[in-house]
């Protein structure tokens, strides 16, 4: 089967089924694992699908049902994750009282954080132990851990989140979509997200062009609420809703 062959089978697989496994398309196509894997690296960079852990999702109207795991999610579109992280540091001023939301995109921005004459408070086990490691002050609010994530969630979580304003915060998403907004599949994180974005005077969505035209579960926000910070979109259709940032990929 020619490779042009083979994508396109691939693409149409996922596109019928909105997510597929490599060992689905292994089945089906009659071909090796390693060589689906390749296939769907190839596609995840010319954003024709988005490859997920174990598999591959449709980008244009899909749907993210499930979390993946923190150290799976970290080597996925790792540039894109650097670039908006560094550009969204950059915002960051002395004095500021800070939120950054636990996450891939977020916990990338915490790396080039310089600006030790800010508070940050978080709900990400990971990112509150790099901002001590930095020299900021940190503070991490109180309540269950989810493991997938490495996010504190629940009840006691949102109790901490009343009691503070933000002046900005940064937030990750599994989803951007006009009509959801910004989403993610779980609930218990949602309730958290969706607490602090309301405390914040100024709040910023980090998110690589995966994310768009996705939609979780749980909405957690409207488009107009927040602004965004990503990559090169190729596409105005969002600019109309909020104001977004595409930064160079170095």
């Amino acid at each position: 089967m020619m490779i042009e062959e083979r994508l396109a089978k691939i693409l149409q697989m996922v596109e019928e089924k909105r997510v597929v496994t490599v060992l689905e398309l292994s089945k089906t196509l009659e071909i090796s694992e390693s060589t689906i894997r390749r296939d769907l690296t190839t596609l995840d960079n010319n954003k024709k699908l988005r490859k997920v852990h174990g598999g591959a999702a449709a980008i244009n109207g899909g749907f993210a049902a499930a979390d993946f795991d923190v150290r799976v999610r970290e080597d996925h579109h790792r540039n894109e994750k650097q670039t908006i992280g560094k550009f969204s540091a950059g915002l960051i001023k002395k004095n500021d009282f800070v939120y950054i939301d636990a996450g891939t995109t977020t916990e990338a921005m915490v790396d080039f954080i310089k600006e030790t004459g800010a508070v940050y408070v978080t709900n990400g086990m990971v990112i509150a132990a790099k901002l001590v490691k930095r020299g900021c002050r940190t503070i991490i609010i109180g309540g269950e851990i989810k493991p997938i994530t490495d996010a504190v969630v629940g009840s006691e979580a949102l109790n901490c989140l009343r009691k503070y304003n933000f002046s900005k915060g940064f937030f990750g998403t599994n989803g951007i979509d006009v009509k959801a907004g910004f989403s993610t599949p779980d609930p218990t994180e949602a309730q958290v997200k969706r607490e602090a974005f309301s405390r914040c005077k100024a709040a910023y969505v980090l998110a690589d062009p995966s994310k768009f035209n996705l939609t979780a579960p749980v909405s957690f926000g409207h488009l107009d609420q927040a602004e965004i910070i990503t990559t090169q979109l190729g596409s105005d259709s969002y600019k109309s809703h909020t104001k977004v940032w595409e930064v160079d990929v170095t």
